[in-house]
């Protein structure tokens, strides 16, 4: 089969699907209009079908295809039928050829992951790097049906019953209303052709299983199971609205600090709550948790233990949870000051180092004042270890770094956070908390460091 008079085809046809979908658009997705958007399209009926669309609505869109290089010839052959499809339409087009077999392997995914990841990440740089606003795929009625069941039968929270969301960042997902039958309806009605992955009929995939021998089952029992379905889709997404807005109004209170992917939360209030484990969920559903019942059990753990997910932890300490995003392995711990070097840039904060007069010495512990000649250089910016000990200013004898952090009750995110200052392996500053007697300014003192501490 051969598309058919791309001249003005697309312009003649008003059918009941483009009239939904062009009401569809008006009012869930008007944010859409005079935008550049990018097409994910396999070649496949759906993405083919919503290319027309697009097009038929007067959309600047862009064609994006990526060869996977699963299936041999018939992925290649995929990729060439795109292309064409492409220069027939008049529409650019952008293409990716990706090695997913070596990548699972590499990465520890399944090949559908894999896929999913190497995909979703060009289309972002793709779109960035050539000034797209968004990327449309071509999920529809009966994808978010399988993506419903799938989630039942891992035993998923409310959340992952309401479905794929219609927009998820730069992704937009215009055919989630229409159905399959639909879409190959629209497609018959039109002339369209596209392209077969026999992959598809395989039963291998759990998608495919569900899509092949359960969902047939379930429309025997219920022939209008499509249409029951998205009934229950607006229900249980209104639902999880319910639910979203008293989780916002517990989370004001319950949440004592947030930034960049961190939480603090107060457990004193939490265990007053009715449904702990439904509010934690809702607290950290996004950030890749399973093990709900350890994160319950957590509450009531001793201080300092901790629960991993792949981007995050969640600590115990005392009467709060500390969520923060996972510490690297390579994430460098030690850096070295030479002689004149005015300026230390690290994530947080800032240190600046300035030769000043002789002067007292200064207890605000942003700002340090230190005899130039006791430090050797370089000196060295470093987390702390066991063992470490100082001479707290102010104080007589020494001191473990381990024994001050604990009577100064910092949490074991703030030992973590807390950076030593050092020469010739004597801590010169606990930065940001305590000087060292040994480095303070005398009446004999002729040169004065300054060192000050700058939030970032």
């Amino acid at each position: 089969m051969i598309l058919r008079r791309y001249d003005h085809f697309y312009f003649t046809f008003v059918t009941p699907v483009l009239i939904r979908l062009k009401k569809h658009i008006e009012t869930d997705f008007s944010f859409l209009k005079d935008k550049k958007i990018i097409v994910a399209i396999s070649g496949g009926i759906d993405s083919v079908v919503l290319a027309h669309l697009l097009l038929q609505l007067k959309f600047q869109i862009s064609f994006a295809h990526c060869n996977f290089g699963l299936r041999g010839k018939a992925s290649d052959e995929d990729q060439l039928f795109v292309e064409e499809l492409a220069k027939k339409m008049n529409i650019p087009f952008f293409s990716i050829a990706f090695d997913t077999k070596n990548y699972a392997a590499k990465t520890g995914a399944s090949i559908q992951m894999a896929a999913r990841e190497l995909r979703y990440t060009w289309f972002e740089k793709l779109r960035m790097e050539n000034s797209f606003d968004f990327v449309s795929t071509a999920h529809h009625l009966d994808d978010n049906l399988e993506t419903f069941l799938i989630n039942f039968t891992r035993g998923t929270g409310l959340s992952g019953l309401t479905g794929i969301p219609p927009v998820n960042g730069t992704i937009v997902r215009l055919l989630l209303p229409f159905s399959k039958a639909e879409i190959e309806q629209y497609a018959k009605d039109h002339s369209i052709t596209w392209r077969e992955d026999q992959s598809n009929k395989e039963t291998t995939y759990k998608r495919n299983k569900i899509r092949h021998q359960i969902i047939p089952l379930l429309k025997e029992l219920n022939p209008q199971l499509i249409a029951s379905f998205k009934k229950t889709t607006k229900y249980l997404n209104e639902s999880q609205q319910i639910i979203n807005d008293a989780a916002e109004l517990v989370k004001k209170d319950i949440v004592t600090s947030e930034k960049k992917g961190s939480l603090k939360i107060d457990l004193q209030k939490l265990k007053k709550l009715k449904g702990t484990k439904v509010y934690l969920f809702e607290l950290l559903k996004d950030f890749s948790f399973t093990e709900w019942n350890d994160i319950e059990d957590l509450i009531y753990a001793q201080s300092g233990k901790v629960i991993y997910s792949e981007t995050h932890r969640l600590i115990k300490d005392r009467d709060h949870f500390f969520l923060e995003p996972r510490i690297s392995q390579n994430q460098t711990s030690s850096f070295h000051i030479v002689k004149g070097q005015n300026t230390v840039v690290l994530e947080n904060f800032k240190l600046r180092i300035t030769e000043t007069i002789a002067s007292e010495n200064t207890e605000n512990n942003n700002v340090v004042k230190v005899d130039a000649e006791k430090l050797q250089f370089p000196l060295e910016l470093r987390k702390w270890k066991n063992g470490d000990f100082f001479y707290p200013l102010g104080m007589t004898g020494k001191k473990k770094i381990s024994k001050f952090f604990k009577d100064e009750k910092l949490s074991l995110l703030e030992k973590e956070k807390t950076w030593l200052l050092c020469s010739n392996n004597e801590i010169i500053w606990v930065v940001n908390r305590r000087l060292d007697d040994r480095f303070k300014i005398t009446s004999s003192t002729n040169k004065t460091i300054l060192i000050e501490y700058i939030k970032s």
